[in-house]
């Protein structure tokens, strides 16, 4: 997660001009909801990005390769009319699907192989968060920003590894831009204050309150490690 899938899908429509509709897809989802989705698709020639598309039931997945199946052969064939489940619809061949997902999580299905055929597929890697860090901090004005986005990550790195394991934490790329935003406000609000002691404030603000109390204590020892003599 966090490694900017939805993300790279809605820049690519928007460098070619093309309306791009996010979905983020459920369990509760079955064929006749995504059908109507694809019939709008297919006669509106916009692109659509299903996020975490592994959520939908499998049983639900194989209609859907199908109803894919349908748009992509009436696109081939360079139709303008396609009759998709009963009904005659006008077919803009612009229209596409893109669809993200995360294998091997929890409660996710794995596509079966009809459905997999009709997407290429494209492997994201992990991104460099010490130097999104950086050049996120540098916008916010900070000077010595380099230590400090090596700093978060070595946080958030030394937290997955020493603190207990739940469900509700977040050491990825999304809690990484939740410190840079507030580290971002806090040197808007005290422009002349030590960058160590904002960093700091930042860090304890956003984590602090979701942890559980036993790893309080843990919390408190890495940031003290890793901001030495930083009082707030």
């Amino acid at each position: 997660a966090g490694t900017g899938k939805t993300e790279t899908v809605k820049d690519l429509a928007k460098a070619v001009a093309k309306q791009c509709v996010v979905f983020n897809c459920s369990d509760g989802l079955d064929f006749k909801a995504l059908g109507k989705f694809f019939k709008g698709l297919a006669s509106s020639g916009a692109w659509s990005c299903f996020d975490e598309f592994n959520r939908i039931d499998l049983e639900v997945l194989s209609v859907v390769a199908q109803q894919i199946l349908t748009i992509q052969r009436g696109i081939n064939s360079g139709a303008d009319k396609i009759v998709f489940e009963g009904t005659e619809l006008r077919l803009i061949p612009s229209s596409s699907v893109f669809i993200t997902m995360n294998p091997g999580y929890a409660g996710r299905s794995e596509l079966p192989d009809n459905l997999k055929a009709l997407f290429r597929t494209v492997a994201m890697m992990v991104p460099d968060y010490a130097m999104i860090g950086e050049i996120s901090l540098y916008s916010c004005g900070f000077v010595n920003a380099r230590p400090l986005s090596i700093k978060i990550v070595a946080v958030y790195r030394l937290c997955s590894e020493q603190l207990s394991s739940q469900y509700h934490y977040d050491y990825g790329m999304r809690a990484v831009k939740s410190v840079l935003t507030a580290a971002g406000n806090l040197k808007l609000k005290y422009p002349d204050e030590n960058e160590d002691i904002l960093m700091l404030r930042s860090i304890t603000d956003v984590n602090l309150p979701k942890f559980l109390s036993h790893d309080l204590p843990l919390f408190k020892g890495i940031t003290s490690d890793l901001f030495p003599g930083t009082v707030l």
